[in-house]
């Protein structure tokens, strides 16, 4: 994926899954704060990140950063999904899977972006995941991590 003007080349880190987008809301706690991203692709993504690290990357609305989601803290559902406390629900389509003895890798295309998920074999055998199967990525809020481009 090619990042859009501003948004720099992505980092070279073991974490597949950077996604660009633009800080819309900084809520700070005592402890921790929530930071709500609008990603280039028009989706919303929480994180979950301490207080100290959000002051320490300047965060504000308007503020341009990279949400790094490593492959296994995405979870992948082929159906509805109701009565989870997971904030973050990403709607797309499987574009690769790479299926192994005891775990798979699965490409997902989300609106302006590409996900890794990994997950085990079992999983997506009970899912049916193939390409071209519509699927909802799911990521905890604590999973989020942020980085300033």
């Amino acid at each position: 994926m090619t990042p859009p003007p501003g948004y720099g080349a992505p980092m070279s880190l073991s974490i597949r899954n950077q996604l660009p987008g633009t800080v819309t809301a900084v809520t700070p706690g005592k402890a921790m704060a929530t930071v709500r991203v609008r990603l280039v692709g028009g989706q919303d993504l929480t994180a979950a990140i301490t207080r100290d690290a959000a002051d320490d990357l300047g965060l504000s609305v308007g503020t341009a950063v990279r949400a790094l989601v490593k492959s296994t803290e995405v979870s992948v559902a082929t159906g509805r999904v109701e009565g989870l406390s997971i904030r973050n629900r990403l709607p797309g389509t499987v574009t690769a899977l790479t299926a192994g003895d005891a775990m798979a890798s699965v490409g997902i295309a989300v609106e302006g972006a590409e996900l890794t998920a990994a997950i085990t074999r079992e999983a997506a055998d009970d899912l049916g995941l193939a390409v071209g199967v519509p699927v909802v990525a799911l990521v905890k809020s604590t999973e989020v991590s942020l980085a300033t481009a």
